[in-house]
């Protein structure tokens, strides 16, 4: 049998910034605005300030600016919520991402839902997910909506699919399945507590991969033909699909890393640029 062919997310995120780029580096032409994303960050978790770094370095190479918010552990809900409800009010700012986790001792949905809809760059509010639960516009969350992209990009339509989504996280796993459900696919949702995941996973013609267990999808349950998407990231750069045997059966695959992950950070840049290039246009009517 044929080994599946990679879903190349690099390269789409690659081009995504660098028309991200244009469209940046064009808005600040036009009307002197340029695109800033806050990073509010709780705590020095390694991984974490990582991660931030690299979103700041993204965002300078798309001509974005970043402003960085840097708090103590010992911060509490309501000083959070304080920040980030500043930065919603603060126009030069046009997004904002909390980078979580943020610490048992904060009430994360507190401080989620303090940030202004129409700054929720990363789609963790209610009311992102409400507008991508009913199709509407508005900010996608950043995974899922890669994920979708990389479908397009290699023409996989979801439309009378059946899908199995393989965790119900309220950033990934829930998201992804209702933007599926908006494109007409069969969405089923399994996690910790499906009966006989296996026989879930084997009708399923998109395999989405997000519950955070390495290596939990096996190569024997991908139905042959199937087109899988591992949004997993684990320790040893492992992913929650077992790639080496899922590859011999799957038609596409992502790899892990190089696939869904890139793509994260592309959807983040270019909602950052639209919600400027939107708040360009109120200032206008205005």
């Amino acid at each position: 049998m044929t080994q599946a062919r990679l879903m190349d997310g690099t390269a789409l995120a690659r081009r995504i910034v660098e028309d991200t780029a244009r469209r940046a580096a064009d808005l600040t032409a036009r009307t002197g605005v340029v695109p800033c994303l806050a990073t509010v960050l709780v705590g020095e978790d390694p991984a974490s300030v990582t991660y931030v770094r690299m979103k700041q370095n993204r965002c300078r190479k798309a001509g974005i600016a970043s402003r960085h918010v840097a708090l103590p552990a010992t911060t509490t809900t309501e000083e959070l919520v304080g920040t980030l409800r500043e930065l919603s009010a603060d126009p030069q700012v046009h997004g904002i991402l909390l980078q979580h986790p943020v610490g048992e001792h904060i009430d994360e949905r507190a401080a989620f839902e303090a940030i202004a809809p129409q700054k929720d760059v990363d789609g963790v509010t209610f009311a992102s997910f409400a507008t991508m639960s009913f199709g509407l516009p508005g900010f996608v969350s950043c995974t899922p909506g890669g994920i979708l992209r990389l479908l397009d990009e290699y023409g996989v339509d979801p439309a009378g699919k059946r899908a199995v989504v393989v965790g119900r996280s309220a950033i990934l796993g829930k998201p992804v399945g209702m933007l599926l459900l908006a494109r007409d696919a069969t969405v089923t949702y399994c996690h910790s507590r499906t009966r006989d995941l296996s026989a879930a996973v084997r009708e399923a013609d998109i395999v989405v991969a997000a519950v955070g267990r390495p290596r939990l999808i096996r190569g024997q349950d991908i139905k042959p033909g199937a087109v899988v998407i591992d949004a997993g990231y684990n320790p040893g750069n492992v992913g929650d699909v077992d790639f080496d045997s899922a590859v011999e059966r799957a038609s596409l695959i992502t790899p892990v890393p190089g696939g869904v992950g890139p793509m994260t950070i592309a959807t983040l840049l270019d909602q950052t640029v639209s919600a400027a290039e939107t708040a360009a246009v109120r200032i206008t009517a205005a």
